[in-house]
C-alpha cells in the first residue's frame, strides 16, 4: 500500500491568506522528509477557506522544495477549462516536476464555484464527461476534434510529448454519484475517492467500485484495485486525550463551512462535542497511531480492498500538532501496512530465541582467549 495526503486546503477566515500557503508548501516538504508518497491538490475558486485556485501552479512551486514525494491535482474542475488547455499545462507540469505529477480530474464540487462562472451543477457532470473525452485523447498523443455547447477543438494536439513513460498517471475523483465512476471506468483511469470513509460512505465506495469494475471491462479494461486510492479523516497524537485537546483548535470552523459552503456535513457545527461526535459516527479517528491502524483495516474490510490511504489534510489542530501527526503516521501507521517491520521483528525473535546458545558460544570463546593467553610463554 501507498501512502499519501489530500490537500484541499482548509484554512480558517481568521488567518493570513499568505501564511497558510507557506504552511501548506512546508507541510508537503515535511511529508517528503518523512516518505508519504504522493499528495493531491485542490482546486477552488469560492468560499474563503480552501484557497489555492490552481493546483497546477501550486504544484509547480513546492516540486522544486521537495525530492521524490508525487503531486496530482486533486482535481482540476474540468467544466472551468478548455480541454486544450488543461492538456498542456499538465504536459507541462509534467516536465517541471520529472515526472512527479499525476492529473486527476473532475466535475468540481462547489456550486459556488460553477454560479459564478455561469455553469449550470445540472451540466457539470455532463461537461465533466465530455471534456474527459477530449483531455484524456490529447494527453495519450492524439489529434482531437470535437465540438461540443461549450468548447470546440479542430485538429487539436499537445506540442510537448509526456516526459512520464508511458504516459502521466489519471485518476477520476468519485464521491457518491456513480458518474465518475461509469467515467473512469469507460477510459481505464483509476477512481479517487473523496467521500469520507465512515460505514454509510463506504458503502457507497463499495457500490461505485463495482459500477468501475462492471464498466471497466466492458470497455476492455482490467480494474485494478492497488490504483484505487481512498481517502479518510484522522489526527493523531500519542495519547487519545492528547488528541481530542489538539482538534479543539480547528475542528469547529472546519464543520461550519463544509455544512454552510459546500455539499458536505460530516460533522453538525453545533454538536456539543465535535470531536466525540467524529469517532462515534466512524467519521474519522482522533486518537493514536494504533486507531489508525485499526480504521484502515476497516476501510479494507469495507472496500475489499484498494492501493493508496490518502489523509485529508484539514488544520483541525495547530501547525506543531499538525506536523506530530503526520509523524506519528510515518512511524508507526505506515510501516504496519507497507510490512517493514516484519524482518526486524524475525530478526529480533531469532536472537531472542538463540539468547543461551549464542551467550554460552560468546563466553566460551572468552574463556579459550584467556586460556591463550595465561599459556603463552613469558
Amino acid at each position: 500500500m501507498k501512502f499519501g495526503i489530500f490537500l484541499p486546503p482548509y484554512h480558517a477566515l481568521n488567518e493570513n491568506p499568505a501564511a497558510a500557503l507557506d504552511r501548506d508548501i512546508a507541510l508537503l516538504a515535511h511529508l517528503d522528509w518523512l516518505g508519504f508518497d504522493e499528495a493531491w491538490i485542490g482546486e477552488h475558486h469560492s468560499g474563503g477557506f480552501e484557497i489555492i485556485a490552481s493546483p497546477e501552479l501550486f504544484i509547480a512551486n513546492v516540486a522544486q522544495r521537495t525530492r521524490r514525494i508525487r503531486f496530482g491535482t486533486g482535481v482540476v474542475s474540468l467544466p472551468y477549462h478548455h480541454p486544450l488547455m488543461v492538456a498542456d499545462r499538465m504536459m507541462l507540469l509534467d516536465h517541471l516536476t520529472k515526472g512527479r505529477a499525476m492529473f486527476g480530474m473532475g466535475a468540481g464540487v462547489l456550486a459556488s464555484d460553477a454560479a459564478q462562472m455561469g455553469i449550470s451543477p445540472a451540466d457539470q457532470r455532463r461537461m465533466m464527461v465530455e471534456g474527459m473525452a477530449a483531455v484524456i485523447r490529447l494527453l495519450r498523443g492524439e489529434i482531437v476534434s470535437m465540438e461540443t455547447d461549450w468548447f470546440s477543438l479542430r485538429e487539436a494536439r499537445v506540442h510537448l510529448p509526456a516526459y512520464s513513460e508511458p504516459g502521466i498517471e489519471m485518476a477520476v475523483a468519485c464521491a457518491r454519484s456513480p458518474a465518475g465512476a461509469l467515467a473512469a471506468g469507460r477510459w481505464g483511469i483509476p477512481m479517487l475517492a473523496i467521500g469520507g470513509s465512515s460505514p454509510d460512505s463506504l458503502k457507497f465506495h463499495l457500490t461505485n467500485w463495482q459500477i468501475y469494475a462492471e464498466c471497466a471491462r466492458e470497455n476492455g479494461h482490467q480494474p485494478d484495485r492497488s490504483r484505487w486510492r481512498m481517502g479518510s479523516l484522522m489526527h493523531l497524537a500519542e495519547t487519545r486525550e492528547r488528541a481530542f485537546d489538539n482538534v479543539r483548535f480547528g475542528l469547529v470552523p472546519w464543520a461550519r463551512y463544509l455544512k454552510e459552503v459546500t455539499s458536505f456535513e460530516f460533522v453538525p457545527p453545533d454538536s456539543p462535542d465535535p470531536a466525540g461526535y467524529v469517532v462515534e459516527h466512524g467519521v474519522g479517528i482522533i486518537g493514536t497511531p494504533d486507531d489508525a491502524i485499526r480504521h484502515i483495516e476497516q476501510i479494507l474490510d469495507g472496500t475489499g480492498g484498494f492501493g493508496v490511504h490518502l489523509d485529508f489534510a484539514h488544520n483541525w489542530a495547530d501547525w506543531e500538532s499538525t506536523k506530530r501527526s503526520y509523524e506519528l503516521f510515518a512511524r508507526y501507521v505506515i510501516p504496519h501496512f507497507k510490512g517493514t517491520l516484519q524482518s526486524r521483528r524475525a530478526s529480533y525473535d531469532f536472537c531472542v530465541d538463540n539468547r543461551e546458545s549464542f551467550a554460552a558460544a560468546t563466553t566460551e570463546a572468552v574463556q579459550a582467549a584467556n586460556r591463550i593467553v595465561r599459556t603463552k610463554p613469558g
